[in-house]
C-alpha cells in the first residue's frame, strides 16, 4: 500500500483499522488474480495483514505491487452520439449504469482490476453497441436484457476455463443495438 493508498498526511506508526486490513487483502487477492502475487505469497502477505496493528505494516505489505483506483459501488456512463472505451488497469465496480444513444461501449476485461465477484450492468441502450472483451474466469449473462429490434452475440464469454472470477450481469433495455461479447484478440491469453 503505497502513500496515496494510506492517504495524505497518514503516518505509519497509527493503528490500522478492520477497513484498513480489509482494503489490504482486497489489493492483495486483486494481485494475485493477475498472476503478480503466487499462492504462497497471497497467503502469507494475507495473514500478516489480517495480523497487522499499524499502516506501516500494511504499506509494506503492497509496497512493490502497481496502485490502481479502488473500485467504486456505481458508476454512471451518460453518452449521446459517441464512443467510451474501459480498458486497462481500470477498477471494476459492483454496478454499471449506462445510458447510450446511437454511440458505442466498450468494456476491456483483459487487464481490469477485479475487486468484485459480480459486476450488474443496468443498459438503457438506444441505437449502438456495447462490447464485453472478456478473458477466462469472466462470465456474462445477458438473460434480463429487454431487446427491440437488436442482436446479442456472447461468442467468447469464457467461463469454463477455470474458476469465474466475474460474472457480468447485463440487464435493462436495447434498442436497435447490439450486445457483443469477445475474447481478446489472439496472443493475449494462450
Amino acid at each position: 500500500m503505497s502513500a496515496e493508498l494510506l492517504g495524505s498526511g497518514t503516518s505509519s506508526e497509527v493503528r490500522a483499522s478492520h477497513a484498513d486490513r480489509d482494503r489490504v487483502v482486497e489489493v492483495l487477492t486483486a494481485a494475485a488474480g493477475d498472476g503478480r502475487l503466487t499462492a504462497e505469497e497471497l497467503d502469507e502477505r494475507v495473514g500478516a495483514a489480517l495480523s497487522a496493528r499499524t499502516m506501516g505494516e500494511l504499506a509494506a505489505l503492497t509496497g512493490d505491487l502497481p496502485v490502481v483506483a479502488e473500485a467504486k459501488d456505481v458508476v454512471r456512463i451518460e453518452q449521446e452520439g459517441s464512443s467510451v472505451r474501459r480498458d486497462g488497469t481500470w477498477a471494476v465496480p459492483r454496478r454499471l449504469a449506462i445510458e447510450s444513444t446511437w454511440g458505442d461501449v466498450t468494456l476491456d476485461f483483459t487487464e481490469a482490476v477485479i475487486t468484485y465477484d459480480t459486476l450488474r450492468i443496468e443498459l438503457d441502450m438506444q441505437g449502438g453497441t456495447l462490447r464485453l472483451v472478456t478473458r477466462p474466469g469472466v462470465v456474462v449473462d445477458t438473460d434480463a436484457l429487454v431487446t427491440d429490434y437488436s442482436t446479442i452475440r456472447t461468442r467468447g464469454s469464457r467461463g469454463a476455463d477455470g474458476p469465474v472470477v466475474l460474472r457480468v450481469e447485463v440487464c435493462g433495455r436495447l434498442g436497435y443495438g447490439r450486445v457483443v461479447t469477445r475474447a481478446p484478440r489472439r496472443g493475449f491469453w494462450r
